[in-house]
């Protein structure tokens, strides 16, 4: 499976973007789906997450502004994004978790998508 993502741009601070990740097979089995984003001369840190049953997660930093979600029918995912401030500014990357069972055993498998870049200029 291949993870596109797509929806970056230049944008004022308050204004919004909605981010897609989009894959090329079906999202049902990823138990866990998430974007990260990581800023200039920065480490990647997580900013939200969304599970197989629909539950949310954000980081402190976000949360109240990002929407999380994901369309199992599309299999896409998204990020709204609102109320953007200079410093939500980086590349964004879109990844998905699931685990295999082959002969018995549990195989993790994470997939990432290429990053899109994120402006928000004050």
């Amino acid at each position: 499976v291949q993870l596109q993502a797509s929806g970056g741009g230049l944008v004022q601070a308050g204004g919004s973007l909605r981010l897609s990740c989009a894959a090329s097979g079906s999202i049902s089995s990823f138990h866990t789906m998430g974007w990260y984003r990581q800023a200039p001369g920065k480490r990647r840190v997580l900013v939200a997450t969304v599970t197989s049953g629909g539950n949310t997660d954000y980081s402190e930093s976000v949360k109240g502004r990002f929407t999380i979600s994901r369309d199992n029918a599309k299999n896409t995912m998204y990020l709204q994004m609102n109320i953007l401030k200079p410093e939500d500014t980086a590349v964004y990357y879109c990844n998905a978790d699931r685990t295999t069972v082959e002969s018995g055993l549990k195989i993790p498998a994470r997939y990432w998508g290429q990053g899109t870049l994120v402006t928000v200029s004050s």
